[in-house]
């Protein structure tokens, strides 16, 4: 078979070589704690967008850390019978919530789904921060010139947190019955949301991006969706003086460090000649799970479609 990585034995045993930042528990502490004292002042509103038969459907904001005003699509089954599980999706880099219509097979289900918008990117929500150095394509190296608080993905990841609150304090939804879905970047904030409120029940991720930064610039991979990496260090630190410092400054929002504190039941689709999210460093996310775990492996596609994958995704969670 052929490999852009290294061999599938390996990969079961590869733990990354990224830092973890000796402090590592005690800011995501202290950030949780930040998020336990933000008001998320939730707000449903029905939308015109989409009218099915058998759900509703509503623009739902709430509050962020800094103030920042948040957008999720949320959809419900109607005439539920008694409170219902319900699915949090997340989106891929750059992107958005994406159509109405794909949440609904989840709904049919009667299933409430509810879609996160990330700040700044392709969707509804408010990027209201301001930090010191570059912001020049991309998002994980926001605030890498800052303090660790400043770094835009700590505020993303903890979106997702203050999400899976809002959802669980619905009083349609029985909040021990919530699980965790997406792909690429969705799939980080899947492993993230988990992570970081332990009783998520059911945790789907698919190639999940954000993982082992070391190891993607070991790879020389650190383009395309990583490519603000390189745009860093040819900007702002063309001889590597500070690269320790900046691949531990990454470390706090590297999604293999978090990974330890999943609760969850998981699923991963891992992909073998993935040139964008390597595959050394999905298993590097994965391998750090202790909760029960199973992967379906694609051997030969890369960041793209996996398919029939979403098909065991579905009946994953619909066990929720």
């Amino acid at each position: 078979m052929p490999l852009v990585d290294k061999p599938l034995a390996e990969l079961r045993e590869y733990r990354g070589i990224s830092p973890l930042p000796h402090d590592f528990d005690a800011f995501w502490e202290c950030a949780l704690a930040e998020l336990e004292a933000t008001d998320p002042k939730p707000v449903l509103e029905p939308t015109t967008a989409i009218q099915p038969r058998n759900a509703e459907a509503f623009d739902l904001w709430f509050t962020g850390v800094g103030g920042a005003r948040i957008y999720a699509k949320y959809l419900r089954p109607k005439n539920p019978d008694g409170s219902h599980p319900a699915v949090l999706q997340f989106h891929g880099y750059s992107g958005s919530s994406s159509d109405w219509n794909d949440k609904l097979a989840y709904t049919g289900e009667g299933i409430s789904v509810a879609a996160l918008d990330c700040r700044g990117q392709g969707g509804r929500s408010e990027d209201n921060g301001s930090v010191k150095g570059n912001t020049l394509k991309g998002h994980f190296i926001r605030g890498l010139d800052d303090a660790p608080e400043k770094l835009l993905f700590r505020s993303i990841f903890l979106d997702t947190a203050q999400l899976a609150r809002v959802v669980m304090s619905l009083e349609e939804v029985d909040p021990n019955r919530v699980g965790t879905f997406g792909g690429s970047q969705g799939g980080a904030l899947s492993v993230v949301c988990a992570s970081l409120v332990p009783s998520i029940k059911r945790c789907v991720s698919i190639f999940p991006f954000l993982s082992d930064y070391r190891r993607v610039w070991e790879m020389d991979l650190a383009k395309g969706a990583y490519e603000e990496l390189q745009t860093f260090f040819r900007h702002f630190d063309p001889l590597h003086k500070r690269e320790e410092e900046i691949f531990n400054r990454l470390g706090y929002i590297d999604i293999k460090n978090l990974a330890p504190r999943i609760e969850a039941e998981c699923l991963f689709g891992l992909s073998l000649m993935d040139t964008v999210c390597p595959p050394s460093t999905q298993f590097a996310a994965y391998n750090a799970i202790t909760s029960k775990k199973d992967d379906i492996i694609y051997p030969d596609f890369g960041h793209e479609g996996l398919p029939g994958f979403n098909d065991h995704a579905f009946n994953f969670l619909s066990q929720l």
